[in-house]
């Protein structure tokens, strides 16, 4: 006569018969909670998916904060450009258009005297990024033929000391 329990155990699922794929992180983590929690025990549901105690407990808990949604996965790192929106890009690229001879650091000081809180870091990553950089031309001193690299003053210092 089988014994009668109010526990519900489900053993260990088969993720086949599912159609649970390997790519579905989420599913699986939820899998691993309910067998941990209702089936196999948390060291052989450990075991079958590859997670550690730790992360094991870290999952429970955010399940039960924040349900499934807690158990996909995210992109990690900023979700946006904090500093850097559009709008201050464009103001970026208008203060250099009005002055090309200014410098990141003078840009970031006006648009910080505007309100916009931003670093000369930021500044000098979006003249990159729009290749605004100042041109620099290298200035061939006279009397030097092209190409040389030697300035004409050394050039003289050796004919003079054999």
């Amino acid at each position: 006569m089988p014994k009668s329990t109010n526990q519900t155990t489900l053993g260990e699922l088969n993720l086949e018969k599912l159609g649970i794929k390997e790519d579905d992180k989420a599913s699986r983590k939820f899998l691993m909670l309910i067998e941990g929690t209702y089936g196999v025990g948390v060291q052989k549901s450990l075991e079958k998916y590859g997670y550690t105690e730790q992360r094991y407990y870290q999952l429970k808990k955010a399940f039960r904060e924040d349900g499934f949604q807690a158990l996909l996965e995210e992109k990690r790192g900023p979700k946006s450009k904090r500093v850097r929106t559009e709008q201050v890009e464009r103001q970026i690229i208008r203060l250099r258009f009005l002055d090309p001879q200014s410098s990141a650091a003078v840009i970031a000081q006006k648009l910080t005297q505007q309100g916009v809180k931003i670093s000369q870091r930021s500044v000098e990553r979006t003249i990159q990024e729009y290749g605004l950089q100042k041109k620099t031309l290298s200035v061939i001193p006279a009397g030097e033929p092209a190409g040389s690299g030697i300035p004409d003053s050394a050039n003289q210092t050796q004919k003079r000391n054999p």
